[in-house]
């Protein structure tokens, strides 16, 4: 078997496991609590709140998009786009060409980040959240 072709591929197997294998596992709890619960209502024993409250706790609720979010997101991806193009200044004192690069890959998160706080100024919802 050629083993070489695993090498390239590495990185993204690497990316699928660390998000698939979580979701898989998650799910599979989850369906052994509903089988379990099923079987005790089944069998007419009375679900203990601290049941019904463990699995309705992954439940997130809906995240309500504001002004305020907005504009934090578009704050700390501007942050992270000057941080990526630091970085690209700093390896152009070495190679030129990685300079140009890495600059100009700066600025997809960048961009995002102004269209956050362009957005925030246009958000109805006004109000920070309320924690």
């Amino acid at each position: 078997m050629n083993w070489g072709i695993l090498i390239p591929l590495a990185p993204f197997l690497m990316v699928a496991a660390i998000v698939i294998v979580p979701a898989w596992l998650r799910t599979r709890e989850r369906r052994e609590m509903q089988a379990t619960v099923r079987a005790a209502i089944e069998k007419g024993q009375p679900l203990p709140p601290e049941l019904v409250e463990a699995l309705s706790k992954d439940v997130r609720p809906r995240t309500v998009s504001s002004a305020h979010r907005d504009m934090r997101i578009g704050v700390i991806l501007l942050f992270v786009s000057g941080g990526v193009a630091l970085t690209g200044i700093a390896l152009g004192q070495i190679n030129d060409n990685a300079m140009f690069g890495t600059v100009s890959g700066a600025a997809i998160p960048g961009m995002i980040g102004l269209a956050f706080i362009i957005l925030s100024f246009f958000n109805p919802n006004k109000r920070p959240p309320e924690v």
